[in-house]
């Protein structure tokens, strides 16, 4: 038996098929740029600008409703009368457009003619424009919202390192007073030294974003102050016999490092120079516990 072979099916017409698919490909990154364009220029124009760019479609809208009266007598009716070219026509042309920029249509005043044309885009842009000022000011509450919450947080994040600083002090003293009774077991003594020193650096791990206050800042620096100089103590006066592990040496090492850093950056020269003397002992207990 002859064995088949594939056969290819050809269009009618003998020609390959059009790239739609490229088409379309090359086409929607043109607009995703034209949207994003249009969404930064957006963005960067504030709501008061905004607001002013409004009031400027109303205001020329409405001369342009009285202009075309104007010039051709055939712009805007009220009454089954034409608007008059007087200043209370003016008034009645700004007034209809500030209706229709708001969607409102009372229908005492009616444009004739060419006239409806502008009216409808002057419906589309103003209520267009009239969306983007509302969504500028939910966007703005949004934001103050945002504020206020990582405020609250970030407020809450200080109170939680002061109050883990301060229980990793009283740890360190508890393992101080076991060391001087030498009341303590060897392969106690070290896990709990290591698990104080393993805490005591997690706290400096999350550098602040913002720095705090004064008195705030003066509490952190002194409570870690603190630390790591009764960690420093609790190392000189450890049983001969304790080997350190590998993971209190490298807690170690990471938490003189890190206290070096944040000391380092945490005190802008702005501030009083009590903080500069608390991150100069803070650096020297640093030292001497790497």
């Amino acid at each position: 038996m002859e064995s088949a072979e594939p056969v290819t099916v050809q269009p009618e017409s003998g020609r390959a098929p059009l790239p739609r698919t490229r088409f379309a490909t090359s086409r929607r990154p043109r607009l995703e740029q034209l949207g994003t364009a249009v969404l930064d220029l957006v963005d960067s124009v504030s709501t008061a600008q905004l607001f002013v760019i409004w009031l400027a479609v109303i205001v020329a809208c409405g001369a342009a409703y009285w202009l075309i009266d104007l010039s051709y007598g055939a712009g805007l009716m009220e009454a089954g009368a034409r608007v008059g070219t007087n200043l209370s026509g003016l008034l009645t042309a700004v007034y209809f457009s500030f209706i229709t920029a708001t969607s409102v249509g009372y229908g005492d005043v009616l444009p004739v003619g060419a006239t409806r044309i502008l009216a409808v885009a002057e419906a589309v842009a103003g209520l267009l424009i009239f969306g983007l000022l509302i969504a500028k000011f939910v966007s703005y509450r949004q934001e103050m919202l945002v504020r206020e919450i990582h405020s609250v947080t970030f407020e809450e994040r200080l109170d939680r390192v002061q109050t883990n600083l301060h229980l990793v002090v009283s740890e360190l003293l508890a393992i101080a007073v076991l060391c001087d009774d030498g009341a303590a077991r060897v392969e106690r003594l070290g896990p709990r030294l290591e698990t104080t020193t393993l805490v005591f650096t997690s706290e400096l791990h999350d550098n602040p974003q913002h720095a705090p206050d004064e008195p705030v800042l003066g509490a952190i620096l002194a409570n870690l102050a603190s630390a790591l100089n009764t960690l420093g103590e609790v190392l000189l006066c450890l049983p001969y016999n304790l080997r350190r592990s590998p993971a209190l040496e490298a807690g170690l090492q990471t938490l003189s490092a890190l206290a070096n850093d944040i000391c380092a950056d945490c005190v802008p020269q702005v501030y009083a120079p009590a903080l500069t003397v608390w991150m100069d002992r803070i650096q020297q207990a640093a030292r001497t516990i790497a």
